[in-house]
């Protein structure tokens, strides 16, 4: 069977589920398959991970190809890149996408290098379109990457018009997964792996998983503070707001730029996508990178001393006044509510 011209997805997982990224990129990747009337495939590579084929199936992949080995039961980038070589060099798709995860960045550059093909890293969009070189050929229904450039600054769409697969890493939260359909039916495919001596010259002697202290796209109320509150100190209003409400605390990049708060809470194109239930933007101007990453919250409350400020071009509702002053009378509020 040949998946010419088909999407790929590598299917990452950790603990015996899939990633989330991977999920979301099963999103956009039925999406595209559809409007371009391709098959969508998952690449699944581990040791007894067969089950996790149905979730695969179920969030939109019509082909599962499967290669397990006890090899590959651990992470190490030369097997899982040979295993995953030998798919793509048989089946030739025409796209292909990783997470921009720890792995995924690890892993695609080597199966790019392998299949000597382009790689987009980082991509917070992916299009299908068409693209005119400058030698006026004409290329129709490419991958269009979407990526921040020049630390984010700029935002620059990439395309790979000659070479196969057109590949790109993702960043995580920013494509939404379907919901799993149990009705879904697809195909699953068991292909060897193909692992060679040398590719095990690595050997794991043991693993340490540490917990995320912050996990701010799943959560379903975000607090976040701009380089408008002044200083790190003042910063204790953000967490405040966000304990009084049971949400997390989130941050643009000026302010973690000025040092108030750690990069695992900054929210935007060079930080964390999120679609909370309810985003409270304190002291934020609104660049375009930062609106970028949280634009698709379902309730947007902006706070900002300055009426013109570009946040407020986004926001559901606008507070204008001083957040020193307007924070505090949020937490009062909210608690004499509560105890009424």
């Amino acid at each position: 069977m040949s998946s010419a011209k088909d999407i790929w997805i590598f299917a990452q997982h950790e603990d015996g589920e899939i990633a989330e990224v991977s999920l979301e990129l099963l999103g956009k990747g039925r999406e595209m398959a559809d409007s371009l009337g391709r098959r969508l495939a998952a690449v699944l590579v581990g040791h007894d991970v067969k089950r996790l084929a149905r979730t695969l199936i179920e969030h939109g992949a019509d082909t599962i190809y499967l290669a397990q080995d006890p090899s590959l039961r651990v992470y190490r980038t030369l097997p899982y890149a040979r295993a995953i070589c030998g798919i793509a060099r048989d089946m030739k798709p025409e796209i292909f996408l990783f997470g921009a995860t720890p792995v995924g960045r690890d892993l695609a550059p080597r199966v790019a290098s392998s299949l000597r093909c382009g790689l987009t890293a980082d991509c917070t969009d992916l299009r299908i379109g068409d693209y005119t070189s400058p030698k006026k050929k004409k290329y129709e229904d490419l991958l269009l990457q979407v990526r921040p450039a020049f630390g984010g600054n700029i935002i620059a769409t990439i395309v790979n018009p000659e070479t196969r697969p057109q590949m790109a890493t993702v960043r995580e939260g920013v494509m939404a997964a379907l919901e799993g359909d149990s009705g879904r039916e697809g195909e699953v495919i068991e292909v060897p792996a193909r692992i060679e001596e040398g590719d095990l010259a690595v050997e794991v002697m043991a693993r340490k998983a540490g917990k995320r202290t912050v996990n701010l796209r799943k959560a379903k109320v975000i607090v976040s503070g701009g380089v408008g509150l002044g200083s790190k100190e003042n910063f204790d209003l953000i967490f405040k707001l966000a304990e009084a409400l049971g949400g997390h605390v989130g941050a643009s990049r000026s302010a973690v730029d000025s040092g108030f708060i750690d990069k695992e809470h900054q929210v935007g194109q060079t930080g964390t996508t999120v679609r909370p239930k309810l985003y409270i933007a304190c002291g934020i101007s609104g660049a375009v990178q930062h609106r970028a990453g949280m634009s698709e919250s379902m309730k947007i409350i902006a706070i900002n001393s300055d009426p013109e400020a570009p946040i407020f071009g986004v926001a559901h509702y606008g507070i204008i006044g001083n957040l020193h002053e307007v924070i505090p009378k949020i937490i009062k509020t909210y608690f004499f509510r509560r105890k009424k």
